[in-house]
């Protein structure tokens, strides 16, 4: 558990060049006790302590502003810059070594009880207000422009940006 802690603090080091150390990423980055009140909040739910787990994803959300379901699936060294309005629905998954902004949102698009929230690949990079929504795979470092809306499946390392979001790198 203090290794994740470490990769994770490493990992926000590296891709922030504000960060004046890891100490400093520890103390004082929101997003990465978001992630980190996540790991705790998803062993809970997932030790069939739903209620416990959804009060604790709760106060984490009012201390950093970043609301992640503890249903949802979060890989290793995801790093949320700046973190306020970040929203991470139940049924999202997102792989290892993505990078988001604040206000990025991984919505549902139906009210189904089904997989109904964004699959982030390794390696994605996700701007800063960018709406994603819906059970679409955004494939592995793939980028996200900031304020884009996705609701369709992104091909693995291409860039999308735009309302609605079109590609952008060809």
């Amino acid at each position: 558990m203090l290794r994740r802690l470490r990769e994770d603090t490493r990992a926000m080091c590296e891709r922030d060049p504000a960060a004046k150390g890891c100490l400093e990423v520890a103390l004082a980055y929101p997003g990465v006790h978001a992630v980190w009140g996540h790991r705790l909040a998803h062993w809970l739910w997932n030790h069939e302590l739903q209620l416990l787990a959804r009060v604790f994803s709760h106060l984490v959300r009012m201390l950093t502003g970043v609301e992640i379901h503890p249903a949802a699936t979060i890989g290793r060294r995801v790093t949320i810059d700046h973190g306020m309005g970040v929203v991470i629905g139940e049924t999202a998954e997102v792989g290892d070594n993505v990078h988001m902004y604040h206000g990025v949102t991984l919505g549902g698009s139906t009210n189904e009880p089904i997989k109904r929230h964004p699959t982030l690949e390794d390696g994605v990079q996700i701007g800063a207000n960018a709406t994603l929504l819906g059970d679409i795979v955004i494939g592995k470092d793939a980028a996200v422009g900031a304020g884009s809306v996705v609701t369709a499946d992104v091909e693995s390392g291409t860039t999308v940006a735009g309302v609605p979001a079109e590609r952008v790198d060809e």
